[in-house]
């Protein structure tokens, strides 16, 4: 299968220099915070926010270079996803990520929460500097739908009343606001209409939803290697999912198991058994195709270019991980 990495071709360049960049913007003030960014940014994440960021401002600025002001957003977006999975991390106890070990189980929770603190204020920063308030306002409410979105999940911890509209809204807190939001962003740096400004926020809005489903699809279907983290963790912790879910409105028993918090010994496996045997995997994977379909819809407006051509792709690609 086509690997994502394949599908940055167009930006490959922008996104080696992007990497680069990052390592330096945290910079080598303090040695621990330096030792914490190459490890953050040295850990073979895919790069998709900014890779899309890139992609939209080449589709969007036809036969014309990328704007330092869309690098500089590129920088920020990934800044932002980052830090908030370095506080997720701590939140979560998770000890690895993609398959190594995370910020705070290698330099521990003060450091870790510190080193989130840091990129998201290093963040701000940059933001400010781009001297475009709506582009500010528009990741400032990222940063904010992200801490809601961490407190939502707290809250609904084995919430068995849970609905699939809460989950998506939960979803687009966590996953899908930084993505719209940042390529709507993009738009405006790019000087756009505003109903193609618009388009690409919907752009961003479906394929974070898109990718979330996926991931959670995922979490039951995919071994701990290949995940980079230990499999079925989210129904562990009581973060109930779209196959979750939409199980439990087959099999009334799952809502039981999940209620006493597989308090006995065999809950959990059963609860796991139930998932495999029920529907809820494939409604799943029919909401993120539903997702997908309406992202790449989205893309109608901008004229063609292998740019474009690769964010279709993209919306391709995060659907296939399940098909």
């Amino acid at each position: 299968m086509t690997s994502v990495t394949s599908l940055f071709a167009p930006v490959e360049t922008d996104l080696d220099l992007l990497t680069h960049n990052l390592k330096g913007l945290v910079g080598a003030r303090h040695p621990i915070l330096s030792a914490a960014a190459e490890h953050l940014f040295g850990a073979g994440g895919k790069r998709l926010r900014p890779a899309i960021v890139l992609l939209l401002a080449k589709a969007t600025m036809a036969n014309q270079e990328i704007t330092p002001k869309h690098r500089r957003l590129a920088e920020i977006t990934e800044m932002i996803h980052t830090a908030s999975l370095v506080h997720d991390d701590v939140v979560d106890e998770s000890s690895v990520r993609r398959g190594v070990p995370t910020v705070h189980s290698r330099f521990g929770n003060r450091i870790a929460v510190l080193a989130g603190d840091f990129l998201f204020a290093q963040s701000s920063w940059y933001l400010a500097n781009l001297d475009n308030l709506r582009v500010v306002k528009l990741l400032s409410q990222v940063i904010m739908d992200l801490a809601e979105g961490e407190i939502q999940q707290g809250l609904n911890r084995f919430d068995t009343s849970l609905s699939i509209e809460a989950y998506l809204e939960k979803s687009y807190f966590k996953t899908a606001s930084l993505l719209a939001n940042s390529a709507k962003a993009t738009g405006v740096l790019s000087d756009i209409s505003e109903v193609t400004i618009n388009q690409l926020y919907a752009y961003g809005r479906h394929l974070g939803l898109a990718f979330q489903i996926v991931d959670d699809i995922l979490d039951f279907t995919s071994s701990d290697e290949v995940l980079g983290k230990p499999a079925c963790s989210d129904l562990r912790s009581g973060n109930l999912t779209a196959p979750v879910l939409y199980t439990m409105a087959e099999q009334p028993f799952l809502a039981t198991l999940i209620e006493r918090e597989f308090a006995e010994a065999s809950d959990f496996d059963q609860a796991i058994e139930l998932i495999h045997q029920g529907n809820g995997i494939q409604k799943s994977r029919d909401l993120a195709a539903e997702q997908s379909r309406l992202a790449v819809e989205c893309l109608a407006s901008l004229p063609p270019s292998a740019a474009k051509q690769a964010l279709q792709d993209i919306a391709d690609y995060v659907l296939r991980r399940v098909f």
